[in-house]
């Protein structure tokens, strides 16, 4: 099993060698800045600000890669707002350089190419860019833009004063924000302590270097709380607590801490910033820490600037001897599928990953969490992340599950129920109490925490993880078993009802936006596409999921899926498992039932998850998915795409319309299906 270990030093470099702090410019914050609003008004609603644009908006896929260390940034900034838009970088070359938009800016992906795009894009033209948003602001873009200088304000009665043609200033020491045309200030949103510290040290790479003598020094120590301590607080701050770098540090909403990092994984697409970020703080002095590279996101694209990008990780694996399983391969997997079979993730740890979905890690008792590249390589070179607790809310699974409904009808059940706010950025704990609900089905809903707008999702270690890990012969876990202290508090807590859970498909363009698979059957969408996996619904369980609705369907005369139907394994080791027989399946394997109705077998990565490579949606193309995001060109600019269960994609790849396995006149076999996940 994985470890924790402590820093080292290349040969012939002592702790003398180490890169000296910088001192904070006091010069710097003597400033202040002066520009014309440039305001993303909503179409949909004349006279307000534009709500919810996601980092998939700020920065296209497409424009994610990086050709070489040398020239990070070139894309980023050419594909700011691409096309949301167009003439976004012509704009603040003109002097609309503080940017105003609604509430929850800049959520869901840990792209950090966005932050660092819209920074770029201000500096070539000789100034620096202002973000004015709203309530609930994206965490991971916030935490990205703090890291990197980006000027990032939170004022809602300013986004809701601001017109078209507004001079603002922002009074750079203070962060107050005035609109000089309207003559009113505004106090923001303060940062935390820690926060500030980040700001006026100078940015991620500077306070890197200021601390990165004593982590050296510092040997990595997890002490768990006693049962007195323990009953007060929820199983996330329980790790956090354990984690601490220093001791006395307080566990509580809004308080910045330092907290050891079990694994600090990133994918192809990913990591070149953290490279980079890496690189500036250390100056090659020691070997990364805790460093895991999946190549996941732009490995069989067939393009050569794919290539170049993820030789960048490739190169730094070599250089520093990361091999597998702390370097996979392409096909290997993505990674919040391939780092768990690999035992890299385990209950009780705390696991920051440089992709969104990191909240996955939450299914096995962990703390996932997504974070950005420049924190990544922070914590490559320290051993620890900065992390600020939010307040916590807890979810009670209760009653009975019902027929053909999985994790994916759960998660899209409760993103439905919580509607605009989602989650209110809160780390959220789940319940299974009556311990139903298979890591298959958890890992989906707590990946699914990303589009929920958590910090975090996690289900407590419970008899259910730990036989996942018996059962893989992973028995020597390094934690003890902890559950939620009786006494935690939660500012929300509420209970869903498993037994009023159906089967859901969610329209564009929010997991949220989910109705009834039935309801939806009686519309009769039609779609070109139905795409089963990813890192939501690639499993082997998942994927035997939709294997039994085709294999029962055939019996009843459905021998040909009517659209395309592609599948895409979570990991390379899934994708081999589906080719043996199971007896569930009359002693067929999964691939071959797939096969036997025009299916087509993939490598696993996540390319179409998020519009790229031969199978990214075409405009005006629909697809039916059990991916876990389906907002405006997510899969493909111009496409549309829908969100379900492996079950209800292959039902409706059979029926040629989205329904559900009802409407093939499938009926649940509870001795046959009812222990799919295992």
């Amino acid at each position: 099993m994985h470890r924790i270990e402590p820093a080292k030093l290349k040969p012939g470099v002592s702790v003398a060698d180490l890169p000296n702090a910088v001192a904070p410019n006091a010069a710097v914050w003597a400033r202040v800045l002066r520009g014309k609003a440039l305001i993303f008004w909503d179409p949909e609603r004349p006279g307000k600000k534009r709500d919810a644009i996601d980092t998939d908006q700020i920065t296209p896929s497409d424009d994610c890669v990086s050709e070489s260390l040398e020239r990070l940034d070139e894309r980023w900034k050419a594909g700011a707002f691409r096309y949301l838009m167009p003439d976004f970088r012509t704009r603040v070359h003109a002097g609309e350089t503080f940017v105003v938009a609604g509430d929850r800016f800049a959520i869901g992906s840990s792209r950090e190419m966005s932050p660092a795009g819209l920074k770029a894009v201000g500096e070539e033209a000789g100034t620096e860019l202002v973000i004015v948003c709203g309530n609930n602001m994206g965490d991971i873009f916030r935490r990205n833009a703090l890291n990197l200088g980006l000027h990032v304000v939170q004022s809602p009665d300013a986004v809701e004063d601001a017109r078209d043609g507004d001079v603002l200033e922002l009074e750079v020491s203070t962060r107050e924000l005035r609109n000089v045309t309207q003559g009113k200030r505004y106090a923001t949103v303060p940062l935390t302590a820690r926060e500030e510290d980040i700001r006026r040290t100078g940015g991620i790479i500077a306070i890197g270097r200021s601390g990165l003598r004593d982590s050296v020094a510092r040997a990595p120590r997890i002490e768990w709380a006693d049962d007195a301590t323990a009953r007060r607080m929820t199983t996330t701050e329980q790790i956090v607590w354990a984690h601490r770098v220093d001791r006395d540090a307080e566990v509580r909403p809004g308080a910045t801490l330092r907290v050891h990092a079990d694994l600090l994984p990133a994918s192809d697409g990913t990591a070149p910033f953290a490279i980079h970020t890496f690189n500036a703080i250390t100056a090659g002095t020691i070997h990364p820490r805790q460093t895991a590279i999946a190549n996941d996101h732009f490995v069989f694209s067939g393009r050569e600037m794919d290539e170049r990008q993820t030789s960048i990780g490739r190169q730094f694996a070599e250089k520093h001897g990361i091999e597998r399983p702390y370097y996979a391969t392409p096909g290997d997997g993505i990674f919040h599928f391939y780092f768990p079979e690999q035992g890299l993730v385990m209950p009780g740890a705390f696991i920051p990953g440089a992709d969104s979905h990191s909240r996955a890690y939450g299914a096995y008792g962990a703390v996932g969490m997504g974070v950005g590249s420049t924190a990544l390589g922070f914590g490559w070179a320290t051993g620890y992340m900065y992390y600020t607790p939010v307040q916590a809310r807890r979810v009670t699974f209760r009653g009975k599950l019902q027929p053909w409904v999985s994790g994916k009808d759960v998660v899209l059940a409760l993103l439905r129920r919580w509607g605009k706010e989602q989650s209110r950025g809160m780390s959220v704990e789940f319940i299974d109490a009556d311990e139903q609900l298979p890591i298959t089905f958890r890992n989906t809903v707590a990946n699914m925490m990303a589009e929920a707008e958590a910090q975090n999702g996690i289900f407590a270690a419970d008899d259910i993880t730990y036989e996942w890990y018996r059962k893989r012969g992973m028995t020597d876990l390094p934690y003890p078993r902890i559950a939620p202290g009786a006494d935690a508090r939660y500012e929300i807590d509420e209970r869903l009802d498993l037994a009023d859970v159906i089967p859901f498909i969610a329209k564009p363009f929010a997991p949220g936006n989910a109705f009834p698979a039935a309801e939806i059957a009686r519309e009769r969408i039609a779609f070109d596409k139905a795409y089963i996996g990813s890192c939501t619904n690639g499993g082997y369980d998942d994927l035997l999921e939709a294997a039994l609705v085709i294999y029962e369907a055939k019996k009843k005369g459905a021998t040909k899926a009517a659209r395309d139907l592609v599948i895409f394994p979570g990991s390379g080791q899934v994708k081999e498992r589906i080719e043996t027989a199971d007896p569930r399946l009359g002693g067929e394997s999964i691939a071959e039932v797939f096969r036997s109705v025009g299916g087509e077998i993939r490598q696993s990565w996540c390319g179409p998850c998020f519009g790229q490579g031969p199978d990214a949606l075409r405009k005006g193309e629909v697809a039916i998915t059990s991916f876990n995001r389906n907002w405006q060109n997510r899969m493909g600019i111009g496409g549309l795409g829908y969100l379900a269960s492996p079950a209800v994609v292959a039902a409706s790849a059979l029926l040629g319309y989205m329904g559900p396995p009802d409407d093939l006149g499938l009926r649940w076999d509870a001795e046959r299906f009812g222990n799919i996940a295992v």
